[in-house]
């Protein structure tokens, strides 16, 4: 799995992106992201809130109970404004 972090997401994470392979279970996106807020505390604060959180799976956006495959692309984002 592809996960692509962006805007301010990306700065408290400490990565644009990565591949990885989640544990056995994590299979939604609302899992996924509980997840990797395990993984360190810049993905804990980065990821505390969902309703902050925008998520795309293979470029189409998705509900938090969207089903992730192995090969999937993810972005998280904050959400985007116009002006």
């Amino acid at each position: 799995m592809k996960l692509l972090y962006f805007a301010w997401l990306k700065t408290k994470i400490g990565k644009a992106e990565e591949s990885l392979e989640p544990p056995p279970g994590i299979n939604t996106a609302a899992a996924l992201v509980d997840w990797l807020k395990t993984r360190g505390p810049g993905f804990a604060e980065a990821l505390k809130d969902r309703r902050v959180l925008r998520i795309a799976v293979n470029r189409r956006y998705v509900g938090w109970d969207h089903a992730l495959s192995p090969g999937d692309e993810v972005a998280l984002f904050p959400p985007v404004t116009g002006g």
